[in-house]
């Protein structure tokens, strides 16, 4: 046995001393020897550094794994079994679960690799189950806090709409119209998570919800995360809104924040837009119809939760790519009215694992199934030194008539991080690559009205090609956009790639997405074959999920719920019966009053702490 440069040993190993080793066995001039193992002292009754599975912990520097290890078997042996365990012995039984002592001292000093993972089990339930409660709780607390508005649903409403839209809807848009319509119809109020494919139909459902709202009396508004996302949720509506009413001649109190349509309803429908780019003077017009109740259905930003925004009778909010927002941005939403309906929507599609998880307190409703004609976007990737054929495909597209986005990760150039930026990116293609075309530049750090003003022209065809950042990954749509060509492809998630291909291929000509790296890795290569080989988003979602685990998938800091440290959102069997079971105990205590149930009401005030759901 040889140790480098630890001459402490010497003394540490007296004469005749017995010694436990392990490590790796190698050959040194015919001999065999152990280099630098583990070692431990035989007279300790328990071993900690060999001879059993041993715990590896993070260190920070001034640490050492034996000195660690040393203090936590300590704390273990001393106070695992003084914890109280806060699991009603019903489920533990049920699920055939170890006592939360027992599990604790397994998942650090395991007898053997069966235990280890009983323990793992025990632990990762705790996660789940509590992360089931308190989204449960959420959900009762917001239906059943105060009672909600019930709407009429008027079907002459829904059936003038619908005739004069120049598509009919597909069999997945009207289930989950008829989902959504059934919740406005109860004094509950609705909570309901819509999600679907991108170009899948959710804004047309949107609509129809918020004009059930006006047709009752009841103001409607949309939040959606950014400026150009919000004014294109007001152009599509007031589109829908103009096929079946007469828009009158002058609206107030501008062109482009406020109009009016008559002939539909049995009074004038008023739709404005809320940004945070208007000037002052128009907010403060816009904001004191609201209050007064003179706008109908309002589209905007965050700029919808400032405290000066006041509604007259909200009945519905409606709040697009939800996960853009934080909990309380949607709490602050919620209640500009006296607990209104609830319609988020997302176009990131979201494994069901993870949807029941995350969003446990919301109903689901999916839209399923695109739009007849709608053609899959054949993907390509391509290695850094074929660009040029991308860049040459690209421009005969637009020779075609077509537009195209050109996709980077950075804005600026960064030293650090080794990825086209979209400035430079643009500059040089302007210069060098297609001189003769017309571009544009979108990224997030302009202003609103600049971005605005971009996005507007592109729309329009007077942009070719748009350089940006993944400020396009959301809602933006543009028919004539055929090539989607994405630098740094490695560098987003598979739900990403799969966004930002939702934005071609649009008005059923064909769409094309062209994935270039910057640093072709095995791991990247795998990702990228993926992105050619899976057209539907959610079994994309489903891959991420695995390869990324759901942290970086789904950012679930932005979600407000607890971080696992155990439980994976990937095991389905585990998360199902964790939810099951959170359930069942919810129907039959759902304040958790009885006593047998008042440990666990403390375990969950912690862990929701931040929330704030249940202290």
């Amino acid at each position: 046995m040889v140790w480098f440069n630890q001459p402490y040993l010497a003394e540490t190993f007296r004469t005749n001393a017995r010694v436990v080793i392990s490590g790796t066995v190698g050959l040194f001039k015919g001999q065999k020897v152990f280099e630098s193992p583990e070692w431990e002292l035989l007279e300790n009754k328990d071993l900690i550094h060999t001879g059993r599975l041993v715990p590896v912990y993070p260190l920070t520097q001034g640490l050492y794994p034996r000195q660690v290890r040393k203090w936590t078997k300590q704390t273990v042996d001393g106070y695992a079994g003084q914890l109280g365990d806060f699991l009603p012995s019903e489920i533990k039984t049920r699920c055939r679960l170890l006592d939360l002592s027992t599990a604790i001292s397994q998942i650090h000093y395991p007898e053997d690799q069966a235990i280890a993972e009983g323990a793992r089990g025990r632990l990762a339930f705790d996660e789940l189950f509590l992360l089931q409660l308190g989204v449960l709780s959420r959900k009762r607390d917001w239906q059943e806090g105060q009672p909600g508005n019930a709407f009429d649903v008027e079907q002459e409403v829904i059936g003038k709409f619908l005739s004069c839209l120049p598509f009919t809807l597909t069999q997945a848009q009207e289930r989950v119209l008829q989902e959504i319509l059934t919740d406005l119809s109860r004094a509950k109020a609705m909570s309901r998570l819509l999600q679907g494919e991108v170009g899948s139909g959710k804004t047309v459902i949107a609509t129809l919800a918020v004009l059930i709202a006006a047709a009752n009396g009841y103001q409607g508004a949309l939040m959606a995360p950014t400026e150009v996302l919000a004014e294109q949720h007001y152009t599509n509506i007031c589109g829908y809104l103009s096929q079946a009413g007469t828009r009158e001649a002058h609206p107030e109190p501008g062109e482009g924040t406020i109009r009016c349509y008559t002939a539909f309803l049995s009074r004038p429908l008023t739709v404005a837009l809320l940004v945070g780019s208007l000037s002052n003077s128009e907010k403060e017009r816009l904001h004191g119809k609201i209050k007064q109740g003179e706008v109908d259905i309002v589209v905007g930003t965050h700029a919808l939760i400032q405290r000066e925004v006041e509604f007259k009778k909200l009945g519905l909010a409606v709040i697009d790519e939800q996960h853009r927002f934080g909990v309380l941005q949607r709490s602050a939403l919620r209640q500009k009215g006296f607990n209104p309906h609830v319609l988020v929507m997302t176009a990131t599609p979201i494994p069901r694992t993870m949807a029941l998880t995350l969003y446990g307190d919301l109903d689901l409703s999916t839209i399923d199934e695109l739009p007849p004609g709608r053609q899959v976007v054949k993907t390509k990737w391509l290695e850094p030194q074929y660009r040029d054929k991308a860049y040459s495909f690209l421009h005969r597209q637009v020779s075609n008539g077509r537009q195209a986005f050109i996709i980077c990760p950075l804005v600026e150039e960064s030293e650090i991080l080794e990825a086209k930026a979209a400035t430079t990116e643009y500059e040089r293609l302007s210069r060098e690559v297609f001189p003769d075309l017309k571009l544009g530049l979108l990224h997030g750090q302009m202003p609103g009205g600049e971005k605005e003003g971009v996005m507007r022209n592109f729309r329009a065809g007077e942009l070719d090609v748009l350089v940006a950042t993944s400020v396009v990954e959301v809602g933006i749509d543009v028919p004539r956009a055929s090539v989607m060509l994405v630098e740094g492809a490695e560098r987003f998630g598979l739900s990403q790639l799969h966004q930002f291909r939702g934005r071609v291929g649009r008005d059923k000509e064909q769409g094309y997405c062209i994935l270039i790296p910057e640093k072709i890795s095995f791991e990247a290569r795998e990702r990228l074959r993926l992105m050619e080989r899976i057209h539907d988003g959610f079994a994309l979602a489903e891959q991420d999920l695995e390869l990324r685990g759901p942290g970086e998938f789904f950012g679930t800091h932005q979600s407000g719920l607890p971080d696992l440290k155990l439980a994976k959102l990937s095991d389905l069997h585990s998360l199902e019966l964790a939810r099951q079971e959170a359930m069942t105990l919810f129907q039959s205590d759902p304040n958790l009053k009885n006593a047998e149930h008042r440990p666990l009401r403390r375990q969950l005030s912690q862990v929701w702490a931040k929330g704030g759901e249940w202290s």
